[in-house]
């Protein structure tokens, strides 16, 4: 059975017979099912019964019945409710408007509203660049999607979409005090995204691209960036790459290897695939081999996606034309954003001494992390119930704090490479080993530390 996890976390409303071993029952009741238990809160208390809340994360929503049924079996136990705490949080969404000024009384709002604002439209008419100081533009971005691509889970459309769209709102506004908007488009063709995206772009200071499918979110991006004067930037490419290169780095100095000498394999040559390959290679990477569903990706082959085909002409200098398990023999490096489950535990043992694995297929990584730590020196994963989690959110928070700050539309490898230095950094000598090789996403430094990584190299490119 695969570990509990916060995702499945519910809570049961029970009532058992009061007693001093009531808890204890119901606890280890809930043990017994292998679910982990996080709280018991007694919520009544009568003279023969108590009612108790019980927390507990589970593997799925299946363990969580089998929690349940668990609790009802007991002698004068009977759960009342069974909440899942995810779609808890959820209920009426995860982002709200908050004014930033009081309106208290009528001077307050003829200044905010008529007929004060009149004057302030004016000023912005006879000089449009003041709306980045006078209005929301100043430090607001859209998180826009059409729902192609959305974490594991494929096209599911918009609205199945803006769940994520506004958790990744509330992580811009926690870790690095950006406000964003989710902008879940119902539609999945290019030049209409493009077109509504330009339409909507005099709101915004810049415009985050999410989960949108490839090839069709490099064009996307390449468009919008050649046509918009504020900051496109599509994190699911340059996000994950910023955050992979950052915890390579780190996993290298681990294992005493130099990025310029070892072999790679990447499976995924989607958009986070692409952008990590460039990025690896801008650092030096001499030695990578990406592999789709039907093996490695090399120079004979004839590609109509031009990243595919760039891929194809920039790696695998070898021309090896394997399976992912036979190019992953020998290699001291795995780095997955594919799918879940395509390794076991024999390819991880056929590679290299001192081997680095980052398994960050989401939910469900490539390889069990637990597997791969019998024989991988260094293990990571997209996820937050193991140690190394190779989050987007130390990178995107901050890169747009620093673009915002900066005032600038272009954004630069030199800006991808600043980032990814500042999260790695983050980790000092004395704290690295191969269970540490990222910060946490709640260190309160990271998103400072890439910000003013990002705004300088803005200023010196």
């Amino acid at each position: 059975m695969a570990s509990p996890s916060p995702g499945y976390s519910i809570t049961l409303r029970v009532e058992a017979p009061s007693s001093f071993t009531a808890t204890a029952e119901l606890a280890a009741a809930v043990g017994a099912t292998g679910a982990s238990i996080t709280a018991l809160d007694v919520t009544e208390s009568h003279h023969e019964s108590i009612v108790v809340d019980v927390s507990c994360n589970t593997t799925d929503a299946a363990h969580g019945e089998q929690v349940r049924d668990a609790l009802n079996a007991l002698d004068g136990v009977t759960v009342k409710k069974l909440s899942d705490r995810t779609f808890l949080m959820h209920l009426g969404g995860k982002l709200e408007i908050v004014p930033k000024v009081a309106l208290r009384n009528r001077d307050d709002l003829s200044r905010a509203y008529t007929p004060g604002v009149a004057r302030v439209c004016l000023a912005i008419a006879e000089n449009p660049e003041d709306a980045r100081r006078l209005t929301v533009k100043r430090n607001t971005i859209a998180v826009v999607t059409d729902g192609s691509a959305v974490l594991g889970l494929g096209n599911i459309g918009p609205a199945a979409a803006l769940p994520v769209m506004e958790g990744k709102a509330a992580l811009f506004k926690q870790f690095a005090n950006v406000d964003a908007w989710p902008v879940c488009l119902d539609t999945q063709d290019t030049e209409e995204i493009i077109m509504i995206v330009k339409a909507l772009a005099p709101v915004y200071g810049g415009v985050n691209l999410e989960d949108i499918a490839a090839p069709r979110c490099f064009e996307i991006e390449n468009r919008l960036r050649e046509e918009l004067d504020i900051p496109v930037f599509h994190d699911d490419q340059h996000g994950t790459a910023i955050v992979t290169l950052a915890a390579l780095n780190n996993a290298l100095r681990v294992v005493e290897k130099k990025i310029e000498d070892v072999r790679i394999v990447v499976s995924g040559v989607g958009a986070a695939g692409s952008a990590i390959i460039q990025l690896l290679k801008a650092q030096g990477a001499k030695n990578i081999v990406a592999c789709d569903r039907k093996g490695a990706i090399h120079s004979g082959q004839n590609h109509t996606d031009p990243h595919r085909q760039w891929i194809a002409e920039n790696t695998n200098q070898e021309a090896f034309s394997g399976s992912l398990h036979e190019a992953v023999s020998g290699a001291d490096v795995f780095i997955g954003v594919s799918g879940p489950n395509i390794l076991g535990e024999e390819q991880i043992a056929s590679m290299a001494d001192k081997s680095v694995v980052f398994a960050m297929a989401n939910p469900d990584p490539e390889v069990d992390p637990v597997i791969a730590a019998k024989h991988a020196a260094v293990v990571a994963t997209g996820r937050s119930d193991f140690p190394n989690q190779i989050n987007n959110v130390l990178a995107f928070p901050g890169f747009f704090r620093g673009l915002l700050d900066a005032g600038v539309s272009d954004i630069t490898p030199e800006m991808l490479v600043a980032a990814a230095d500042a999260i790695a950094a983050r980790v000092d000598d004395d704290e690295l080993n191969a269970s540490f090789i990222i910060p946490s996403v709640f260190d309160p430094h990271v998103a400072g530390d890439v910000a003013a990584a990002v705004a300088a190299a803005a200023t010196n490119s």
